[in-house]
């Protein structure tokens, strides 16, 4: 088994290979883990591991809170992620490349970064400045029928679309490219769609991309239905209320 070593960037969200991650960085872990990342030489690729957060919080607590106003907050590369940060991580996340990365006059960072491959998350070491892990690489396997499910997969994502935006057929441009690798149509889908982060992670983990695109299959014909059937509040307005903390 081949693994590999690098800075980890736990997030609550889901990254897929082939999307681009922009990144404000103002914690001071992540903070190192940036200014090592630009000591690398220009023509090396300077990567991090992207992971979601299962139970944890992606900002570190800054100040004394609930339950007891006099705590300290938690410092360190594993604030907010418990005793044993492996356990507060889903273990298949994204390797991710940082094409651009700018330091702000306040030290902070601006970075745009771009997912490469799937990777299994092996062990997570915080003995540093910042999180590392040990990653395994997963290969993307094409399954059967993948290339006539990504065909089904597109038509459906354009419906899905489409009611998404409430708009009527003959009023969409029909030009618009879209890709004919089933494996870059999974990732894009996944992507895209308006859906929670468990359920991105389960097609992120997906065994093979024909796996992926059946399940992608289902839930686009699932979320079309619903917001066919729910005129009065179109789907788009669910996305833009405020989230309670609660």
């Amino acid at each position: 088994m081949t693994t590999v070593r690098l800075p980890l960037f736990p997030l609550n969200s889901v990254l897929f290979p082939g999307l681009v991650l922009p990144l404000n960085v103002f914690e001071e872990r992540y903070r190192a883990m940036m200014r090592d990342l630009l000591k690398s030489p220009d023509e090396e690729q300077r990567q991090f591991a992207v992971v979601a957060i299962r139970d944890g919080s992606e900002v570190a607590p800054s100040a004394p809170g609930l339950p007891d106003p006099t705590t300290r907050p938690e410092q360190g590369p594993a604030a907010g992620f418990g005793d044993d940060p492996m356990r507060a991580f889903h273990t298949v996340g994204c390797v991710a490349d940082a094409a651009t990365i700018r330091e702000r006059e306040d030290g902070g960072f601006e970075v745009l970064a771009t997912g490469t491959t799937r990777m299994r998350l092996r062990s997570v070491d915080a003995s540093g400045a910042y999180l590392t892990a040990e990653l395994e690489p997963l290969p993307e396997e094409p399954g059967d029928e993948a290339g006539a499910l990504a065909e089904g997969v597109l038509r459906a994502f354009r419906s899905y679309q489409k009611r998404l935006a409430g708009a009527r057929e003959r009023s969409l441009s029909t030009g618009t490219e879209l890709p004919d690798d089933p494996s870059v149509v999974s990732y894009l889908v996944a992507a895209a769609a308006v859906l929670d982060t468990p359920t991105k992670q389960r097609l992120l983990e997906a065994a093979d991309t024909a796996s992926r695109l059946r399940d992608e299959l289902t839930l686009l014909r699932s979320e079309t239905a619903i917001i066919r059937n729910l005129p009065s509040l179109p789907a788009t307005d669910l996305t833009r209320g405020t989230t309670s903390l609660n």
